[in-house]
């Protein structure tokens, strides 16, 4: 299947104007979250080339689908409130079922990017990029790396 497209700053300006017509009604850890995930994204904007901010933007997208669906059904109103709170209630709904379409358009983006999913048991581990690292233990090399003036036959001088 292939996706369209999309500009990571269109799904940006999406996001932020329904979460600031949900901020009419819902406040506080709606907002912090929400918010907070939409400054990753301008990181992801910022470094083109960042593997590292488009999943944290991913990852974002991710935690707050559910963290909206908590705080959605726990402070949501009865449908008789005024309009303006119908308004923002029904831009958070329509934000929250969208988060989905935008995760799948930002995974496509970290992908190209040459980003994967961190599935494997190593998640935790060591960084995936080892070309500019280098290595520890050399076969190459004869001596010890941290071998002492004793090891290589010579005496150590006085003092130590």
């Amino acid at each position: 299947m292939e996706l369209p497209a999309v500009n990571l700053k269109v799904i940006l300006l999406v996001h932020w104007l329904l979460t600031t017509w949900g901020c009419l009604l819902f406040s506080g850890s709606y907002a912090w979250s929400n918010f907070t995930v939409l400054a990753l994204g301008v990181w992801a904007v910022a470094q083109r080339d960042s593997i590292d901010a488009i999943g944290m933007f991913l990852g974002g997208l991710v935690a707050t689908i559910f963290l909206d669906i908590i705080y959605i059904s726990i402070f949501y109103r009865s449908p008789t409130a005024d309009d303006t709170a119908r308004f923002a209630a029904g831009m958070a709904i329509l934000s929250l079922l969208l988060k989905p379409f935008s995760c799948c358009l930002v995974y496509h983006m970290h992908r190209e990017r040459g980003g994967e999913l961190p599935l494997r048991s190593d998640f935790f581990g060591p960084s995936q990029e080892h070309s500019a690292y280098q290595t520890i233990d050399s076969s190459d090399s004869p001596a010890a790396p941290f071998a002492t003036v004793e090891d290589k036959g010579q005496a150590a001088p006085r003092g130590y």
